[in-house]
């Protein structure tokens, strides 16, 4: 059960938007280790991270 529950949280901060190599460090793991178990996780957020950079790029016309 505890792996589940520390599973289930590292995948909640990767979806929450929280940089990989941040949540690596608060899971005691290499970025290495959390791409190769959080691989479909992290593949998963492709438009989201679109969506950001449009952002940025947006904000970077105004000023």
């Amino acid at each position: 059960m505890p792996y589940s529950l520390r599973h289930a949280g590292v995948s909640l901060w990767i979806k929450s938007g929280v940089d990989p190599a941040e949540v690596a460090a608060r899971a005691g793991h290499s970025i290495a280790v959390l791409y190769r178990f959080y691989a479909k996780i992290l593949k998963g957020g492709q438009q989201h991270s679109n969506d950001l950079i449009s952002r940025a790029l947006d904000e970077g016309e105004e000023s």
